[in-house]
């Protein structure tokens, strides 16, 4: 039996301990199907690491290995393989119910992989997969925002929460369609971060919205992309969405939504989760590939960059504690990036 380091969990317990994230050594996972076996050079760590890891009274047989957002070589493929080889260079979300991809080498279902960008490092490259499979599919497959400029002259989108991860690149893909962009943010840190991402305004969300938006010269917005806090916001969002507008949030409602504030604008809520293709095999799995894919050519091309704001190393527990206590203090800007096991 072959094994590989790996980091994880048996009990679900606070970043502050450090039984919370262990060093592992894992048996190392075969490839069947249409699975690829990765050998993992980089990672980052997004909030649903953090929720995952959440304390909770569970205890698991078998340690429990996090990480969604991986950049590779292919080291081995499934029988049923069509889309990569060996020595391929790879970058991917994964998939909520499976194991993750903190570990030196990762099984992953090739449909969901992308070939990663050429011009970027490893680092960089794992920046980006949950984040920008989020924002595309809340934007183009939610939302159903036309990818043509022309058709979005004069349309514009609020995305609130804009400088974290799927904020970043949200940002910049609806500059690339011809959007007006208003991100919001609180602090000047975090603002400055979302202007140079390509936001034309940005406003406080711990203020109203339509103020804002009016001082601004924007009655309302066509779109709203909900990235932090969706019942904090409801109110302000449903407000500031113009009639037949569409909403779309990414962050679990922790209360009931007043949906009834949408009813006299005929208003669309969504959601988006990037894991569902993956969790239910969907007849479309392979879309979040071809999606990448196209991703990795606007990165090449200049018109999209990566995220990436920090980058620790090694790849082990007491790294992925330090990055978790980050994401956790509800602060960190761009991404968190750990590279070489």
């Amino acid at each position: 039996m072959q094994t590989m380091k790996a980091v994880g969990l048996y009990r679900y317990l606070p970043i502050t301990d450090e039984e919370s994230l262990i060093d592992l050594e894992v048996e190392m996972p075969v490839p069947t199907g249409r699975d690829i076996l990765v050998e993992v050079k980089a990672v980052s760590v997004n909030p649903v690491d953090t929720k995952v890891r959440a304390p909770k009274d569970k205890v698991e047989s078998q340690p429990k290995i996090l990480g969604w957002d991986v950049a590779g070589v292919v080291h081995a493929v499934g029988p049923d393989c069509t889309l990569f080889a060996p020595g391929d260079k790879v970058y991917y979300a994964g998939s909520i119910t499976r194991q993750g991809g903190n570990s030196a080498y990762h099984v992953v279902d090739e449909r969901i992989v992308g070939r990663m960008p050429s011009s970027l490092s490893f680092a960089q490259a794992a920046a980006l997969p949950l984040t920008s499979i989020t924002a595309w599919e809340g934007m183009f497959d939610r939302l159903r925002i036309s990818r043509k400029p022309a058709d979005n002259q004069g349309r514009s989108i609020l995305i609130v929460g804009a400088a974290g991860g799927v904020g970043s690149i949200a940002t910049q893909l609806a500059k690339l369609v011809g959007l007006t962009v208003i991100g919001t943010a609180s602090r000047e840190q975090s603002s400055q971060w979302v202007k140079d991402h390509g936001a034309d305004y940005v406003i406080n969300h711990y203020e109203p919205f339509v103020p804002q938006l009016k001082a601004i010269g924007v009655e309302h917005v066509d779109y709203v992309f909900c990235l932090n806090a969706t019942e904090a916001h409801w109110g302000q969002m449903a407000e500031a969405v113009r009639p037949q507008g569409m909403v779309c949030s990414i962050v679990e409602a922790k209360s009931d939504l007043n949906l009834n504030l949408l009813k006299e604008k005929s208003g669309t809520y969504v959601w988006e989760y990037m894991f569902t293709r993956a969790m239910f095999q969907t007849d479309d799995m392979i879309e979040q590939h071809h999606l990448l894919n196209e991703l990795a050519k606007l990165i090449d091309s200049g018109q999209i960059q990566t995220t990436v704001t920090d980058v620790l190393s090694p790849i082990n527990a007491e790294n992925l504690r330090r990055a978790h206590a980050m994401i956790e203090s509800g602060s960190t800007i761009g991404k968190i990036v750990l590279e070489h096991f």
